[in-house]
């Protein structure tokens, strides 16, 4: 089942297994979920205890935000 680019203009470009952004709104899609991650990142790292509790803290928070990025990325890339 191939997917149809949602707009005309492409936000991404793909780069081998990465996709870099070639727009304005794909440099904002990338820049959101880094600094959410950032954010989590620092908020469950001021109550941990350890550099695994931050670890399994942070993992479903950047997997998912990871996920959601790779699908907008996949949406709005040229093909």
């Amino acid at each position: 089942m191939t997917s149809t680019p949602v707009s005309s203009n492409p936000w991404f470009k793909r780069w081998g297994w990465l996709h870099l952004p070639v727009t304005l709104a794909g440099v904002i899609g990338t820049l959101l979920p880094l600094a959410f991650c950032a954010n989590v990142f620092i908020a469950l790292d001021r109550h941990s205890h350890s550099a695994s509790d931050t670890l399994y803290g942070c993992y479903p928070f950047f997997v998912s935000t990871f996920l959601l990025w790779t699908w907008l990325a996949e949406r709005t890339s040229g093909k």
